[in-house]
């Protein structure tokens, strides 16, 4: 059983930050579940370009309004409380907070832990981060 306290986390190396946003790991690669989940936070203002070419992510917003848009089609999603998204196919996408989002986010597969986006958008695969 693994049993993690956010607050303990988001003071140390599983806390992992860039413009825009926070992110706090609570399961990586290393704890052998096949995901990886973490609790993020997308700052007011923020306009993230992202593609994660490599991963399939979903997302979950617990606190906070954005918007999500799609750039294969120009659509925009209404991010609040209860909506969750998936990129279900590494979707290219555009996410913008109006206010402070709260998510809570899967990657499969998981993410070692020191993950930031490179300058396409997307985290590279563990074995193209050496």
């Amino acid at each position: 059983m693994i049993v993690r306290d956010y607050k303990e986390a988001e003071t140390g190396e599983r806390c992992v930050s860039a413009e825009g946003w926070k992110s706090v790991r609570l399961l990586l690669k290393g704890d052998d579940m096949g995901f990886s989940f973490h609790i993020t936070t997308i700052f007011e203002g923020a306009e993230l370009h992202l593609h994660y070419k490599n991963h399939f992510e979903s997302v979950y917003c617990i606190s906070g309004e954005g918007s999500i848009e799609d750039c294969a089609t120009g659509e925009v999603h209404q991010i609040r409380p209860g909506v969750m998204y998936a990129l279900n196919e590494h979707d290219k996408h555009i996410l913008r907070g109006e206010t402070e989002m709260i998510m809570a986010c899967c990657f499969n597969p998981p993410v070692t832990g020191k993950e930031v986006h490179g300058p396409d958008g997307a985290y590279a695969l563990e074995d193209d981060a050496a």
